[in-house]
């Protein structure tokens, strides 16, 4: 089975004002998102083969209302200060693996999706001391859509690939089996911190250097 890295989604303040950070840096977002009946709304940045996500809960009722509950978007979104990892990791599967998926999963029905689409999340998705992880079975590289869901992909800073994606995490030393899945995929990293940061590193980081985006957000680009 052969997997990519799809998109990482960061748990931030209503509004995502963070993300000015990234536009100071010199990045380019993309269009923002609503997700009708998960009550969450995004600020996207979108790469040549991954995407960028800052996340927040627009209505407490939908983001536990029963088709939405088993996620604990909201729990992760309210604690992400606290205990809770404010991350979510998608993978997608490539070529022939195009219908596998990476870890034991449940499949979830938003209310936003087509009738019959649905998406697969770890069957760990209440443990929020880990990242959410899932895998969409309509994901492809943002160079690859088609014209009429294009998105800036072209940076100040240059930036082109994420080629590494490491979580930090205080809870490292003990992953589910499920998470421990997604780690045999070679497309994440984890290791053990203080504190949940996520570092993306860029186009194997052959220039040596760095951004750290903390406190506003738990966030170190290095390229």
């Amino acid at each position: 089975m052969a997997f990519e890295f799809d998109h990482l989604f960061i748990c931030t303040d209503v509004g995502a004002a963070a993300a000015e950070k990234l536009i100071s840096f010199g990045l380019v977002e993309g269009s923002p998102n609503t997700h009708p009946g998960q009550g969450t709304a995004n600020r996207r940045f979108f790469f040549h083969n991954a995407m960028l996500e800052l996340l927040w809960v627009t209505s407490e009722a939908e983001a536990i209302s029963p088709p939405i509950r088993r996620t604990h978007l909201w729990e992760r979104w309210q604690k992400r200060e606290l205990e809770a990892c404010p991350f979510g990791i998608c993978l997608r599967a490539t070529g022939k693996t195009a219908q596998d998926i990476a870890f034991d999963h449940w499949d979830f029905c938003p209310p936003y999706l087509p009738q019959g689409m649905s998406i697969a999340v770890d069957t760990n998705s209440n443990i929020v001391a880990e990242p959410m992880l899932f895998q969409t079975p309509f994901g492809k590289r943002p160079d690859e859509q088609p014209p009429e869901k294009a998105h800036p992909l072209n940076h100040t800073t240059g930036l082109k690939e994420i080629t590494r994606v490491t979580l930090i995490s205080p809870s490292a030393h003990h992953p589910s089996p499920e998470l421990q899945s997604a780690l045999d995929t070679k497309q994440i990293e984890l290791k053990e911190g203080t504190a949940y940061c996520v570092e993306l590193g860029f186009d194997r980081e052959t220039q040596g250097q760095h951004v750290d985006f903390r406190p506003e957000l738990p966030l170190v680009i290095r390229y």
